[in-house]
């Protein structure tokens, strides 16, 4: 493994629609857009459970800006692959941002079904560049510029889902907490690889990881 940290961004504070707006640089449709996922998220969370219901009160620095501030570490990418997308994180956030931008699609994977009747009602309501894949990350043929995920699953595991994008010529950008130094020693132990880690503009306690070269490595 090799991993090297970057300069401390300084975390930007975005508690509502105008915060977020002023972040990242959106319009008024993109916030009208958020403001509907969010009515989504609250009214699909009464059935089953998307997201911590009380999370939903900050809704716009706990779910889209932390979502959000991984666009602009890949300016030029175009497409895009959510793994275990969940509730649509950073996946939908992502769409919301690019949509109208020429060629930009999201791909939302996740492997239970009924999260996916609820990111596929999100996604036509919203009219999203972005196809929902009820499958396992690693049985999908997708070719993307970026590969992401949130609170999908360890490090070991998430290098293990998104190895196939990586070896298409995908780059991997991974929203983590605080615990990523032990997730990267951990996978050190199966895994050969080069990332580097970035401290989140959400949450002083969030690390984004970015991996650009994945191989199987030597079991200790």
């Amino acid at each position: 493994m090799s991993a090297a940290a970057q300069p401390e961004p300084m975390v930007i504070d975005v508690n509502d629609a105008a915060a977020f707006a002023t972040a990242t640089g959106c319009d008024a449709q993109a916030i009208a857009d958020l403001e509907r996922y969010r009515s989504y998220l609250a009214e699909w969370n009464e059935k089953m459970n998307l997201v911590g219901p009380a999370t939903l009160d900050v809704f716009w620095s706990r779910h889209a800006w932390d979502s959000a501030q991984i666009l602009p570490l890949a300016p030029e990418a175009k497409t895009w692959a959510d793994l275990g997308t969940g509730a649509g994180l950073p996946g939908v956030v992502l769409a919301i941002l690019g949509k109208g931008r020429p060629d930009f699609h999201v791909h939302l994977v996740d492997s239970l079904a009924k999260r996916c009747r609820f990111l596929s009602e999100v996604v036509t309501g919203l009219d999203l560049p972005a196809t929902v894949h009820n499958s396992r990350a690693e049985d999908l043929a997708l070719t993307v510029d970026i590969v992401t995920a949130r609170a999908c699953a360890p490090m070991s595991r998430l290098l293990g889902y998104a190895q196939p994008y990586l070896k298409r010529g995908a780059v991997a950008l991974f929203l983590k907490g605080q615990d990523v130094a032990s997730e990267l020693e951990d996978a050190a132990r199966t895994w050969d690889f080069e990332a580097d880690v970035s401290p989140s503009r959400s949450d002083a306690r969030g690390q984004i990881v970015r991996v650009r070269r994945l191989g199987r490595g030597r079991k200790s």
